[in-house]
């Protein structure tokens, strides 16, 4: 049996679901949840399979909860389902661990295959979502390879753009603040820029950061 969790705080949809994924003779719901501190308080996530996770959740957001549950339970496939498609939360959500994304427009028959998939270590997605995801890929190597940007750089330099300080960034990526000054000296050198500002600027013209569309 495949043994799914849901994570929605609207009743009617997280009962369709379960409704429905219950009518499916592999797969059963063993529990859903509100909020993902309801969720996390649960001794279900450990031997789960699936779980369809929202963003948008009173309390913690579905996104800063991915890592939370993983690290509770590694092997849990996290598919989220929310009305955000934009590329800020879609790349987040995915970053953080999980490995399928739909919008709530999904039908019976995708949420039902989307289960399946993911148990068999597929990442479903939503059309729209695979797109961004494709074009993402396509377009970052490119400009990656122009300015010769690591990917320990091009991590600093999202967070950058995401507005976070150096003390922010050093926390996030376990490293210390002399070691991100390094990083950003170096990324303000390759991009030929003299400021916060500016490398912020030229990472989003030239696709090095991504930004909702």
């Amino acid at each position: 049996m495949i043994r799914v969790i849901i994570v929605e705080d609207n009743p009617y949809i997280r009962e369709g679901w379960t409704t429905l994924l219950d009518s499916e003779k592999e797969i059963v719901v063993k529990n859903s949840f509100r909020s993902c501190e309801d969720a996390l308080a649960s001794d279900d996530i450990a031997w789960c399979d699936i779980m369809l996770l929202d963003i948008q959740l009173p309390g913690m957001m579905g996104t800063d909860a991915v890592e939370k549950f993983l690290e509770i339970n590694p092997k849990l496939a996290i598919i989220m389902i929310s009305v955000l498609e934009d590329s800020e939360h879609v790349f987040k959500a995915l970053k953080h661990g999980a490995i399928g994304y739909f919008v709530k427009n999904v039908t019976p028959d995708e949420l039902v295959q989307a289960v399946k998939d993911a148990n068999n270590g597929g990442s479903p997605m939503s059309p729209l979502i695979a797109r961004k995801v494709i074009d993402s890929m396509q377009k970052l190597p490119a400009a990656k390879k122009e300015f010769s940007l690591s990917d320990r750089e091009l991590e600093i330099l999202n967070l950058l753009g995401e507005g976070k300080s150096y003390n922010a960034i050093a926390d996030q990526i376990y490293l210390s603040v002399d070691g991100v000054s390094y990083h950003i000296r170096n990324i303000y050198r390759k991009l030929q820029v003299k400021s916060k500002a500016g490398a912020v600027a030229k990472g989003i013209k030239n696709g090095l950061i991504k930004i909702d569309k």
